[in-house]
């Protein structure tokens, strides 16, 4: 290539308008010209053999996508860190079998178990025998009152006798 044509691309690079072509052109230029080089054009020869150099280079390991030597080592735990995990899945799968073991029985339970039930079908006769069931509760515990008075009547007299009546 001759000199006149460097100097052109010199000039558009220096302008920034040289394309990608002409740039290459230039670095291969100054890396593959071996004679003595122009004063004018000498100036430019260390940027593009620094360019030429660059695209050469190989990037260190240390930018690759390979995991560091820390990443990949194996972390230990306690041994505990492992089955706790299990034991409370276990837990509550236990918990959950004895709910629904639990529905399924009051579910499935006779009405007779519950305290709660109506025992006559008739309400006019349901009436009559919690009437009964009261007079009888009220009877005795009349009896009872009256078996109270008689106690206190004889507490009274105790404590007479003891002396320590007011």
């Amino acid at each position: 290539m001759e000199h006149s044509n460097i100097r052109e691309l010199l000039e558009k690079y220096w302008a920034c308008e040289t394309s990608l072509a002409e740039e290459a052109e230039l670095r291969r230029f100054y890396t593959e010209y071996s004679g003595e080089l122009p004063p004018d054009l000498r100036e430019a020869a260390p940027l593009f053999q620094y360019y030429q150099e660059g695209e050469e280079m190989t990037m260190p390991e240390l930018f690759t996508d390979r995991p560091a030597p820390w990443e990949s080592g194996t972390v230990i735990r306690p041994f505990w860190h492992s089955w706790m995990k299990y034991a409370a899945v276990l837990l509550m799968a236990a918990g959950f079998g004895y709910g629904i073991f639990s529905f399924e029985q009051r579910r499935n339970a006779p009405e007779e178990t519950y305290a709660m039930r109506d025992t006559y079908s008739d309400p006019k006769l349901a009436y009559q025998e919690t009437q009964r069931a009261l007079q009888i509760l009220s009877r005795n515990l009349n009896k009872g009152k009256e078996q109270m008075e008689k106690l206190s009547y004889f507490h009274d007299a105790t404590e007479m006798i003891r002396g320590n009546n007011n």
